[in-house]
């Protein structure tokens, strides 16, 4: 087949316009070439495809659209995107987003203030404008971080002069403007200079990150949301990976932890074998934020985890995409370039054109359309 490859691949081109295109399916990376001759496919994750049942075809084509690993922050790539809050938070420590990406929310230790930002385009740092400020100065005077329910009905904030966390809540959500606060809660017996701050998906539990420990506690919440109710679990120890942690994230089903660390300017990601529970966590890999920030203060990821959001240098906020998802094609196939094409980028669709002439035993391959639109 190699010595005729250009030849079977224009005819079989030219044979497929004359070729009903019917749908095929793939299962678990497997296309089944008897159930049609096109096939599209969004990769979720890293991929290596086989070909099966080729019987009597001869030519069938593959619509193919890259994405990112979510959470795979081993090779993440920054964006060329970032957006100062410098007018509002000249000491920037917390940053969260609305779960939609289409809110973002500061917290600093210069103004003891929670500045909101609307995003025109979701997850788009660059996008971002300064709507309002919410004052928390009767509460805490040195603001380290800030949480919000995923309803925006409640808003957590953590300081370092209390030593505490305080509770408000929104009458309308997302709109700080519109907080109230509610109560407090000391978490000094645990930790002295606290960090970052985190709540379960369901208010059932909260974590606390600090640079005395360097560690993350864990609080149970017999109440879901209220922290009059949070009594101490656990801890777990990242002092092997950093001395000066920052910030912590969670993903939405407790499973991934993410830590930033001022000390090695990187971001480290931990495994759950328990969804939640910190004693199961294990350091899986890490990414360097040193060529944006040598003073990383804050980390948060899209809902997805397909984004990463750090920031440094007291108030600039950096945007990274999350590694993109590899491609493995068969051995089988011979690709007329000479070499198999790379996985379509995030976003991107590629289309790639197969033939064989002896029942599916080798192929040619051509990618035939580029980031098609």
């Amino acid at each position: 087949m190699a010595n005729n490859k250009d030849f079977i691949i224009k005819n079989a081109l030219e044979v497929g316009k004359d070729t009903k295109t019917t749908l095929g399916t793939i299962t678990s990376s497997d296309v089944d070439l008897s159930t049609g001759n096109y096939f599209a496919d969004t990769l979720a994750a890293n991929t290596t495809y086989t070909f099966s049942n080729a019987g009597d075809v001869q030519a069938f084509q593959m619509e193919v659209t890259g994405s990112t690993v979510p959470y795979d922050i081993s090779d993440a790539s920054y964006d060329g995107k970032s957006f100062s809050v410098q007018t509002q938070q000249g000491n920037a420590q917390g940053i969260f987003f609305k779960s939609d990406g289409t809110k973002l929310y500061v917290s600093g230790t210069s103004q003891d203030t929670v500045s909101e930002y609307d995003l025109s385009t979701a997850w788009d740092i660059s996008t971002a404008s300064h709507l309002q400020d919410f004052s928390v100065a009767s509460q805490e005077a040195n603001v380290k971080a800030l949480f919000l329910s995923p309803d925006g009905l409640k808003m957590y904030v953590m300081g370092a002069s209390g030593i505490d966390v305080n509770e408000y809540t929104l009458s309308t959500a997302w709109d700080i403007s519109t907080a109230s606060y509610v109560g407090v809660f000391s978490i000094s017996a645990q930790e002295v200079t606290p960090t970052g701050l985190f709540f379960k998906s369901d208010g059932t539990k909260m974590y606390v990150l600090g640079s005395n420990g360097d560690d993350v506690n864990e609080y149970n919440l017999s109440t879901a949301w209220s922290i009059s109710t949070a009594s101490y679990s656990q801890n777990f120890s990242v002092a092997s990976q950093d001395n000066e942690p920052t910030d912590l994230f969670f993903s939405s089903d407790g499973t991934r932890m993410v830590i930033v660390g001022d000390t090695n300017n990187t971001v480290y990601l931990y495994n759950l074998s328990t969804g939640w529970d910190v004693s199961t966590a294990s350091f899986s890999h890490s990414f360097s934020v040193a060529s944006q920030t040598t003073t990383p203060q804050a980390v948060h990821m899209g809902s997805d985890g397909d984004k990463l959001y750090v920031c440094g240098n007291s108030y600039i906020i950096y945007q990274y995409s999350t590694t993109t998802t590899t491609l493995t094609w068969p051995s089988s196939v011979e690709w007329t370039a000479g070499l198999a094409p790379s996985a379509p980028g995030n976003g991107e669709t590629d289309v790639y054109t197969f033939v064989t002439d002896d029942g599916g035993t080798s192929y040619v391959g051509l990618q035939t359309a580029d980031n098609l639109s």
